[in-house]
């Protein structure tokens, strides 16, 4: 069934179902009613020769030079060609659809001004899966994506290219053989299409989904850690972090102890410490503080997704028009910093469990570097220099973006949110976290071969589906192989989905 955009009720899960999983997309007949009303009322004030910022004036450092007619009918072309200024490799296809998706949706409110034939055109290259060629790099994320959305705007004249069948290829050439006619650009019309932040908030919303599926790993992984190192359990009893009362901590915890069910260490027959040290005992404070953030992020970014983000704005019921900065991406751009810079920091706690399953002065037993030839072998030594060449560049790329503004425009764009920066840097950290956390999955894994005792449901399940994709180690082999396929295991969630299935069917 098709998903029925109507500028309210766009969450981050259905925006991935569209972006990701191409699924179809359907105007709300209420939507189409606020286009057509909104237009008719813009175009009432072209002909009264109202003063309407890049409707009729130039944009930017000219917002003050007033066109005539004529040049108003000609302006939304070159504005676009001047705007499609990017640089570098094309944006992955997902994100794409993603903004072409949000910037549906803010038409669909009804104060942008747009013909009717834009926004259907939009949703006809989303159902047809054309999609067009969108640089990655060269927005600063005020007005908006201006570069990157005004190469799909390129489409609205039948120019620029598009991917079409697995294909790139020149623009017309896909949309003729999707049967999808060209609008041409009247006016306002190409600034409608551009003047939001929609490719970042996209970008913002499939990391988001992407990073909470990450942190419920990293649960998993953590769980079957503990567990190779004999863990305490009352850490993770839900009751001591509802007494705190962090949502995320508790939702941790619960987590943790679910995937450890069942294990011998629930008996309270087997030796453990009194107390574990930090990196074991305060996992669900940690994680926990991830999952508030990313919820927090989450909750703004479908905010964007469902308010109008353009410039200007139109009230057809009082005539008005309103111009500001509603294109300003620093309301996504400061809570994806911090989303950015939770992941990382769980991947510095993975990477010290690594640390305790490898070490023998830390381990509780286990075998150095977890192999049974130390000095003739060196085990997973070398996985923990991979897993910290990785931290690192995480690190760096913590820095947050929306502290970065750079002013141009000569002076009158002097403050932007550098918001699509922040995203590109959280496609790095993601990328990275799911290498860290397929090193300690592995780890883990080994740790527990040589364990014998009962291991929780979860924990048995996870290490089940480690083994499907790596063996063993036993003596020591080149392990860049396992690394990178450990990686794909975590970004593809098969781990997460069959540990779940596990826990919740049982």
């Amino acid at each position: 069934m098709a998903i029925v955009l109507d500028g309210s009720s766009l969450t981050v899960e259905k925006l991935v179902r569209i972006a990701r999983h191409g699924e179809t997309v359907e105007l709300h007949p209420d939507a189409l009613r606020r286009i057509k009303t909104c237009r008719t009322m813009l175009e009432e004030k072209i002909a009264n020769h109202e003063i309407m910022y890049g409707i009729n004036t130039g944009i930017g450092e000219f917002s003050e030079v007033v066109l005539d007619d004529t040049q108003t009918k000609e302006f939304q072309k070159y504005l676009i060609y001047n705007h499609s200024a990017g640089i570098g490799e094309p944006a992955p296809i997902e994100y794409v659809r993603g903004a072409m998706a949000g910037r549906i949706n803010v038409h669909a409110r009804g104060h942008s001004g747009c013909r009717p034939e834009i926004t259907q055109t939009l949703i006809a290259l989303l159902n047809n899966g054309v999609t067009p060629v969108v640089c990655q790099k060269g927005s600063v994320g005020a007005s908006g994506d201006l570069a990157p959305m005004s190469q799909v705007a390129l489409l609205m004249m039948g120019e620029g290219e598009a991917f079409y069948n697995g294909e790139r290829m020149p623009a017309r050439a896909a949309m003729e053989q999707a049967g999808i006619p060209v609008p041409g650009l009247e006016a306002r019309d190409g600034l409608a299409t551009i003047n939001g932040s929609n490719l970042l908030t996209a970008m913002s919303a499939i990391h988001l989904y992407d990073m909470n599926r990450w942190l419920m790993q990293a649960e998993i992984a953590a769980a079957m850690s503990l567990e190779a190192l004999l863990a305490n359990l009352k850490p993770y009893d839900a009751r001591l972090h509802q007494l705190r009362g962090f949502a995320g901590a508790v939702r941790s915890a619960k987590a943790i102890a679910s995937y450890i069910k069942g294990s011998d260490l629930q008996t309270g027959k087997m030796k453990v410490k009194v107390q574990d040290a930090y990196s074991m005992r305060s996992t669900p404070q940690v994680i926990g503080a991830a999952h508030d953030a990313v919820a927090y992020a989450k909750s703004q970014v479908e905010i964007e997704l469902n308010g109008v983000g353009d410039n200007p704005v139109f009230l057809p019921d009082e005539k008005l028009t309103l111009t500001g900065a509603n294109f300003q991406g620093t309301p996504v751009a400061v809570p994806m910093d911090m989303a950015g810079a939770a992941i990382t920091m769980v991947s510095v706690l993975s990477e010290r469990r690594l640390n305790r399953l490898l070490n023998p002065a830390l381990s509780v037993g286990l075998p150095s570097f977890l192999t049974k030839g130390a000095g003739m072998f060196s085990g997973m030594m070398l996985s923990q220099y991979t897993a910290d060449s990785l931290i690192v560049e995480q690190r760096i790329l913590s820095n947050p973006a929306s502290i970065q503004s750079i002013p141009a425009a000569a002076d009158q764009e002097d403050f932007v949110s550098m918001g699509m920066n922040t995203a590109i840097k959280n496609g790095q950290i993601l990328e990275n976290a799911n290498g860290v956390l397929g090193i300690e999955f592995m780890a883990a894994a080994q740790a527990l071969d040589f364990r014998d005792f009962t291991n929780g449901v979860g924990v048995q399940k996870g290490r089940e589906v480690v083994r499907r994709h790596v063996k063993h180690l036993d003596i020591d082999r080149p392990l860049y192989p396992d690394h990178t396929a450990m990686r794909e295991v975590v970004r593809s969630c098969e781990i997460l989905d069959d540990v779940l299935a596990e826990v919740e069917g049982g």
